[in-house]
């Protein structure tokens, strides 16, 4: 499509918002015998009459207003791409890439974003998705990639890097029973009733957040389904619910009115992946993906040593 095209559907679409060619023309900047030449040639291209114009009235045919309904959502498509483009080239950015994730966004995650826009001239546009859909975004196009829990089993989908497993945790009212417990067993999941993912998440999924029964095969109850992190911590404080999360976020989220307990005997910790579509692999997502492995290296790395200071620190006072 040239850019002769371009505007003559331009045109039709204003002069379909304002049936009157005047109001057109001032819309456009232009005027009326301009909006009239380049409604005619477009006519002439698509081969059938698009407005009825009279010295009293101005509309659509009938083939116009579906030619008009058709062609809209393309044309505002593909402004929207060039506004994207436009936006990038103001901050001096020469990709975008588009990520979702649930919760909270790690320190390392943050500073993998620096250093890829630093060294690649990417910026980094973030949303947080629905807790119980980890991957329909990224799947029809939306997001370019997620940072969710594992498992990722869809065949469309690539695992470009995987963040170092966490323990999972139990989330209590500050007034249950079990508040000041610090940890529980797995079998004690059983005699809650513990939240789960809400959305069109796939159902292994689904079954690796909440466990459908202990590891001794007694039900574990789930009478509520939630969207967000946020909204299950809401959900746990009111006490009737529980909810298993992460450990960084707990770390994150502090909260006055719920406890954290770790939980013994779940058979498979919390893990985090980035992945995008396989065929929508791009070398700016190999580079998130190769900065976050740095990071999260250099992190274990800085807590090694700070263990051994410490180990050493108690050494010296013992002696």
């Amino acid at each position: 499509m040239n850019q002769a095209h371009v505007q003559e559907i331009e045109c039709l679409l204003a002069l379909a918002d304002e049936l009157h060619f005047g109001r057109t023309a001032v819309r456009l900047g232009c005027s009326q015998s301009r909006v009239s030449q380049l409604v005619a040639s477009l006519e002439r291209r698509v081969g059938v009459r698009l407005v009825d114009r009279t010295s009293r009235r101005v509309a659509l045919t009938r083939f116009g207003a579906q030619f008009v309904d058709e062609v809209r959502p393309a044309y505002e498509a593909l402004n929207t791409v060039i506004t994207r483009a436009q936006a990038r080239a103001r901050r001096g950015a020469l990709h975008e890439i588009r990520i979702g994730f649930h919760g909270s966004v790690y320190e390392e995650v943050t500073e993998a974003f620096r250093r890829l826009r630093a060294r690649h001239e990417v910026t980094m546009v973030l949303s947080e998705i629905p807790w119980g859909s980890p991957f329909s975004a990224v799947l029809d196009g939306r997001l370019d990639a997620v940072a969710v829990e594992l498992p990722a089993r869809e065949p469309e989908l690539t695992v470009g890097f995987r963040f170092p497993p966490q323990d999972q945790l139990l989330v209590v009212s500050s007034s249950h029973p079990l508040a000041d417990a610090g940890r529980v067993q797995a079998e004690e999941l059983a005699g809650l009733d513990v939240l789960r993912p809400a959305g069109d998440a796939p159902e292994y999924w689904k079954a690796a957040r909440v466990p459908r029964t202990t590891p001794a095969g007694t039900p574990i109850r789930s009478t509520a389904g939630i969207t967000t992190v946020q909204e299950g911590l809401a959900l746990v404080a009111g006490g009737d619910h529980a909810m298993l999360v992460c450990r960084p976020i707990a770390e994150r989220v502090v909260r006055s009115d719920v406890r954290y307990l770790v939980v013994e005997g779940l058979d498979e910790p919390s893990q985090l992946g980035l992945i995008w579509r396989t065929d929508r692999a791009t070398p700016q997502l190999a580079a998130l993906a190769g900065l976050l492995g740095e990071e999260f290296a250099r992190a274990e790395a800085a807590g090694a040593a700070q263990t051994a200071r410490t180990a050493g620190t108690q050494g010296a006072y013992g002696s």
